[in-house]
């Protein structure tokens, strides 16, 4: 084969590969879906986490 000459088997199979079924275009929202529980056990109240969240954002807020 010379510069610019090409497989005609594989031009073949990218055309039969593209001719298929259209099923594969959609996009499935539910592919990564998972049922289950997340559960967290921690010494730190819910107060000091909301206090210390506060913290963080008024921290981002001075650097920008």
């Amino acid at each position: 084969m010379g510069f610019g000459s090409y497989d005609e088997s594989e031009q073949e199979r990218q055309q039969q590969d593209t001719d298929g079924d259209d099923d594969d275009d959609g996009v499935n929202v539910h592919e990564h879906d998972h049922d289950g529980e997340v559960s967290v056990e921690s010494d730190v109240s819910t107060d000091d986490l909301v206090s210390r969240l506060g913290e963080m954002r008024d921290a981002d807020e001075t650097d920008e």
